[in-house]
């Protein structure tokens, strides 16, 4: 009688199928946002199904000091690790290898420039007022010592709240217009950049603002945030004033619609009514995702936070 036939070696698409049936759907988006490869992990869940929380404490763990990666003739179990060093030098050069986080802003603002139709728009702000407010709070102690990018942080919450076809995500087949305004700051790191939330900004008044992001700040420098601190913004700012830095554009974070561009802060001689007089002013760019917001659209918002910025007593009352 004839043998039989050798069983079949399963397919790529069977393999796909087990790492789906060994993953939920929310673990599989969540990995691929994060670069981590689901197929590689054991989870907690029923049968070694790989959730949610499973990607989000191996997201933590990358964004976490660890001393043995630091040295990279260490793994984990305290042995020689055959591989080549992270940064191996050849000659006049060095091939520096990825990091998860430089590894995920690489994919994310890719896929922002690429396929997002992004459009600019710039307007200069008179800080004046903003000058003789802050001075005031900080005369009356260090509960009220807030900076300018404090008191922008808050117009442009404040802002979103107005325009909530600018606070959106853009989802392929449709608009999410949010009720609530979570400000995504960008805040620079090691090897990369991380945008911890300000949830509820525009709520919030501006000394809370300033406590937050001070602590967020700090917390994101040493990798201490939560995922649940820096995903699920609404729109994001960016900040490059303290380097000196006029005017920049900054990319969009899919699937936000919007991101701010604050430049630096400084007393320029303008004229008024025929008198050169010197003003504090500042530089804003806004990037619009042209799928979802409009030129008009844009410049209604642009008007809006003007307004704010340029009569400040509107963010505390």
């Amino acid at each position: 009688p004839q043998a039989p036939a050798a069983p079949a070696t399963p397919s790529a698409p069977a393999a796909e199928n087990g790492e789906r049936a060994r993953s939920s759907p929310l673990a599989r988006r969540l990995a691929s946002e994060r670069g981590i490869d689901v197929a590689a992990m054991h989870g907690s869940g029923p049968g070694g199904r790989v959730i949610r929380r499973d990607i989000e404490a191996a997201a933590s763990k990358e964004l976490a000091p660890d001393a043995n990666r630091l040295d990279p003739s260490v793994t984990p179990a305290g042995r020689a690790a055959p591989s080549a060093p992270r940064t191996a030098a050849v000659g006049d050069f060095q091939d520096v290898p990825l990091t998860l986080i430089r590894k995920t802003i690489a994919r994310r603002l890719s896929e922002s420039n690429g396929p997002v139709p992004t459009f600019f728009l710039t307007a200069d702000f008179d800080l004046t007022s903003v000058r003789e407010l802050r001075t005031r709070m900080i005369a009356l102690g260090d509960e009220f010592k807030v900076s300018y990018n404090d008191i922008l942080l808050k117009a442009i919450a404040t802002a979103l709240s107005q325009h909530p076809e600018v606070n959106a995500h853009w989802l392929g087949d449709s608009i999410r217009r949010h009720n609530r305004v979570h400000l995504g700051m960008a805040v620079a790191v090691e090897d990369g950049l991380i945008t911890p939330i300000i949830a509820d900004a525009d709520k919030k008044r501006i000394s809370e603002i300033a406590r937050e992001s001070r602590e967020l700040a700090k917390r994101a420098r040493e990798r201490k945030l939560t995922p649940e601190e820096y995903t699920g913004a609404t729109a994001t700012v960016s900040n490059l004033g303290m380097f000196g830095i006029d005017e920049f554009t900054a990319i969009i974070n899919p699937p936000e619609v919007a991101i701010f561009a604050i430049g630096a802060v400084g007393d320029v001689p303008v004229v008024i009514d025929g008198t050169v007089a010197v003003r504090t002013r500042v530089r804003i760019t806004m990037s619009c995702d042209h799928r979802a917001v409009d030129g008009a659209t844009g410049a209604r918002f642009m008007q809006t936070l003007r307004r704010l910025i340029e009569n400040p007593l509107m963010l505390v009352f």
